[in-house]
């Protein structure tokens, strides 16, 4: 130690000589102004003036051209005013939230030092230490995370408020926008919710009870745990005993007094269209972080992709019970359908059932997890099978066949030895399906699959996926936007409603990125463009065929559970234009001996999405694909072929008259040489007695 001693003197000497306490301090305290500034900046930027209007307003829906599709209506936007309230109401909730509140200028210190150091105790951030201000401001302009960050956030844009608003302001906005428990947001409709009373005419005891619920809604909700919510509201009388807002003989008579409960209703959710609406707050809350409270207190300006047109026609078909089947034993036939536009991935309008809402309930079009049966074969199969080099016209084996145990088999039980892919697809033909999903490889399948955005589960690894054999499976919005990838060039943008979402002081607090995945390529998408154009022109979709306007589709039934019932569980039918996909699914949302769709998918699902498709067809455009149908190009090719046949066919003449005359020309020749042979003969005897003459006269001269 005494080695190091000199070395310890000499770092001192150097750490005084350079100053470098001063240049610690003069860091740190940079630092901690920059953090300030940082979060002066933040608060400067909210306009918390807005703050008291977007809160009384309802969060509104509004479609892709920017119009109001719907409000999120909850009686709680009527809200109460302070000043009319009886007074033990504002000073049960002042006294038990935040006794010092008409004393502060928005936080409190005392509060937050002993919230630090619980927090610091506990080794992390707990909650508590904030005021009615902070509270305010972390429900109406925060998000929900539990952060130091947030914490120091909620300060700075606490003091903003107390700044802009009266305290009975602050404390009115916080009573209509907190949440009480029971789906009643604000005190005026807890106040029904619990004891089926107008906030006016509660007794201080009552007032107590519903203060006592802003700590935990659930857990001290009265009508499951009366002794907790009882001991709870005895806390609150007592600290409004404590600060001089109730006499003993009235904090005695309240604590005597029993909880009578009745329930009035509460709070309500109103809206239009509210299959898609309840989409848009699903999305909301799963994909940008918000909450149920959030989005129904805060007055959200939510832009989606909706078109109203397209959405009020999938309302009117749902609403006409003619256009289902009847259903069996009280059940309605149930059913759920998706328009997408591909370009974008927007959906454009969605239905998640028929008969009564309810709020956030089941949504068939999203929700929904069923088989997609042979609808997922152009996916799974095709697809690949295309992209490994096979044509529209390959030929492929349709034959019983057993795949170790599994046997697929046709659904008409008649098989064709061979036929050719589009065949197979047009009359959505099992057995092809199967041993061409074999062919590639089940793992080329289901790669495929995962591109199109269709989940595998290591259940469904089996060669039976190739006719929608899943263990969950899918819902329409999923189906509509895995088809979304061959009208746009082999391209899949991901299925979304929302665009943006845009808080009550007009500050846009989450926005859409655009999420594209290349499926596959322009040539294969177009290719199975032109075999599910068949389906619709010439096989088992041919019932939603439209003049003048092209749909390419393809069926889907999923077999039921029982063998000896002839029927089906579900029924699917996805098709699409240039610029338009829909899904749709059929079925019982239970399905038993009792509950079945008896008939084929042609006379069921298939005459709903014609009519969906008919009613959309004057709000869409009017385009045709790049490609024919397989029909098309086989006629074509039939054409070619005819003028082919007639040119051979007109050459073939033309060489029989050539080897007919040539032929002709032999014979005459043939029958005639005799005579020229003679007249040759003759010709050249008198030629060769001439020139003798003349040699026995030349003899004779030389004579």
């Amino acid at each position: 130690m005494e080695r190091l001693h000199p070395l310890k003197e000499a770092v001192v000497r150097f750490w005084k000589k350079k100053h470098l306490t001063q240049y610690m301090l003069l860091v740190l305290l940079t630092f901690f102004l920059l953090v300030l500034l940082y979060f002066v900046w933040t608060a400067s930027r909210v306009n918390v003036k807005s703050l008291k209007e977007g809160l009384s307003q309802p969060t509104v829906i509004y479609d892709q051209d920017g119009d109001i599709a719907s409000n999120v209506l909850t009686n709680r936007t009527k809200g109460v005013v302070v000043g009319k309230l009886p007074k033990h109401v504002g000073d049960a909730v002042v006294a038990i939230e935040d006794e010092r509140f008409y004393e502060h200028h928005g936080f409190d210190v005392k509060g937050i030092t002993r919230s630090f150091f619980n927090n610091f105790l506990a080794g992390s951030i707990t909650g508590g230490g904030s005021t009615i201000t902070q509270q305010l401001t972390k429900n109406a302009l925060l998000s929900p995370e539990k952060t130091y960050k947030r914490k120091i956030e909620e300060l700075f844009l606490a003091v903003k408020i107390e700044k802009v608003y009266e305290k009975d302001e602050i404390l009115q906005m916080y009573l209509n926008q907190v949440y009480f428990g029971s789906s009643s947001w604000g005190i005026g409709q807890a106040a029904r919710k619990y004891f089926n009373k107008d906030i006016d005419d509660v007794s201080i005891s009552e007032a107590a009870t519903l203060a006592a619920l802003l700590q935990a809604p659930s857990a001290l909700d009265p009508y499951k745990h009366y002794d907790r919510a009882l001991k709870r509201r005895n806390i609150v009388l007592g600290k409004m005993l404590e600060h001089g807002m109730i006499s003993n003989e009235e904090h005695k008579l309240a604590i005597d007094e029993k909880i009578n409960l009745e329930d009035g209703g509460g709070s309500f959710i109103e809206r239009k269209y509210p299959y898609y609406v309840d989409a848009v707050l699903d999305e909301a809350i799963n994909e940008f972080g918000l909450t149920q409270e959030e989005i129904l207190t805060r007055g959200y300006r939510i832009h989606t992709e909706m078109d109203q047109n397209l959405q009020s026609v999938l309302e009117k078909i749902y609403q006409r019970d003619a256009n289902f089947p009847k259903g069996k034993s009280g059940a309605i036939v149930q059913s759920g359908a998706v328009l997408l536009d591909p370009a974008t991935g927007g959906v454009l309008g969605l239905i998640g059932g028929r008969g009564e809402t309810v709020f956030r309930g089941f949504n068939r079009a999203t929700h929904l997890k069923v088989q997609p049966g042979s609808t997922l074969k152009p996916l799974v199969v095709y697809t690949p099978a295309l992209e490994e080099g096979y044509t529209p016209t390959s030929m492929l084996i349709d034959e019983p066949i057993t795949f170790g145990e599994y046997k697929p088999e046709n659904a008409s039980k008649k098989y064709l030895g061979e036929t050719t892919m589009y065949e197979a697809i047009e009359k959505s033909l099992n057995v092809p399906t199967v041993w061409l999903l074999n062919q590639i490889g089940l793992k080329k399948g289901t790669d495929a699959l995962k591109r199109f955005g269709i989940p595998v589960e290591k259940e469904d690894e089996n060669l039976a996926i190739a006719l929608g054999g899943m263990h969950h499976g899918i819902s329409p919005l999923q189906l509509a936007e895995a088809f979304s990838t061959f009208p746009n060039d082999g391209k899949r943008n991901d299925g979304h409603l929302i665009t943006k979402i845009v808080g009550p002081t007009g500050d846009v607090i989450a926005e859409r990125s655009v999420k594209s995945v290349k499926v596959t390529s322009k040539a294969v998408a177009n290719d199975m463009t032109s075999m599910l154009l068949n389906v619709v022109e010439s096989g088992t979709g041919k019932g939603t065929k439209i003049s003048g306007m092209q749909i390419a589709g393809k069926t889907g039934t999923t077999q039921l559970p029982f063998s000896d019932i002839n029927g089906a569980k579900d029924q699917w039918f996805v098709g699409y234009t240039p610029t338009i996909v829909g899904a749709i699914w059929l079925g019982y949302d239970k399905t038993d001996r009792k509950h079945y769709l008896s008939n084929s998918s042609s006379e069921n699902v298939v005459p709903i999405f014609r009519a969906i498709m008919e009613g959309a067809k004057p709000y869409i455009a009017s385009e045709k694909f790049e490609v024919e149908s397989i029909n098309d190009r086989l006629k074509e090719d039939g054409e070619l072929e005819e003028a082919k046949l007639a040119l051979e066919e007109r050459v073939e003449k033309f060489k029989k008259e050539i080897e007919e005359n040539t032929k002709s020309m032999e014979e005459k020749i043939k029958e005639e040489s005799p005579k020229w042979k003679e007249s040759f003969d003759k010709s050249m005897y008198k030629i060769g007695k001439t020139i003798d003459g003349l040699l026995q006269k030349i003899k004779k001269i030389g004579e």
